[in-house]
């Protein structure tokens, strides 16, 4: 069993940053990538950025390409995601995942094994 814990969300102004922590627990083996998706009111959740925890090959949709940068802490078995230059079309529900196996991709939500409760964040025009 894995336990994953977010943090780092809230309210910022159009073109401002955030960063969201991803801490996970419970389980002591390697995990193969963990990743972040978000999901907007009257919205399916939709993938944001991967990145495989040997090696750290990041994946990003395209849409935060160049603002989104996510990032890894093996020792503290913690996830980042730094957001900058944010949009409201931003604001979203965020959940950090793990993916336990190599099999499937990083960026398919229904490869992940376990979930964290999601964390808002809130961008205002």
């Amino acid at each position: 069993q894995v336990q994953l814990v977010e943090s780092g969300g809230g309210l910022v102004q159009a073109g401002g940053s955030l960063r969201l922590s991803c801490a996970a627990s419970g389980r002591t083996i390697s995990y193969y990538a963990m990743g972040w998706f978000r999901q907007a009111p009257g919205k399916e959740r939709e993938f944001v950025a991967a990145i495989r925890w040997s090696g750290g090959t990041t994946y990003y949709r395209d849409s935060v390409k160049g603002r989104f940068t996510i990032s890894r802490d093996n020792a503290k078995n913690t996830v980042y995601l730094l957001m900058n230059s944010l949009k409201p079309e931003d604001t979203a529900v965020y959940y950090c995942a793990t993916k336990l196996n190599v099999a499937g991709s990083p960026i398919v939500e229904n490869d992940y094994d376990y979930w964290g409760q999601g964390t808002q964040v809130t961008v205002s025009p």
